[in-house]
């Protein structure tokens, strides 16, 4: 498995942005979909959105489509989350893993990485 780290967290005021990196080392991420989710204390691991190998394919939860894009360099080995218009309720600890295929269902995931916290005030 590759295994992942993610940056770019921090708090941020309701209506800002962040853009979130999630980047590979050891292999290359080129070969896998990578997907986002995110996390609060004593919830399950939230869905946010993925991206096939290729960019071709994108899925997102529907609490941050139109807010929150996915996209990918596989020369720079690395998946963004740019996060828009960012509200209170998306506070989490964020994470990327790798899949076969850009699945909704974390338990499709392996490779994770240790989160970025994101905090947004309201």
């Amino acid at each position: 498995q590759v295994q992942l780290v993610e940056s770019g967290g921090g708090l941020v005021q309701a209506g800002g942005s962040l853009r979130l990196s999630c980047a590979a080392s050891g292999r290359t991420l080129s070969n896998y979909a990578v997907g986002w989710f995110r996390q609060t204390p004593g919830k399950e691991r939230e869905f946010v959105a993925a991206i096939s190998w290729n960019s071709i394919t994108t899925n997102y939860a529907n609490s941050v489509k139109g807010r929150f894009t996915i996209s990918r360099d596989n020369a720079k080995n690395t998946v963004y989350l740019q996060m828009n218009s960012l509200k209170p309720e998306d506070t989490a600890v964020y994470y990327c893993a790798t899949s076969s295929f850009p699945a909704t269902s974390y338990q499709r995931y392996g490779g994770w990485g240790q989160g970025t916290q994101v905090t947004v005030s309201s």
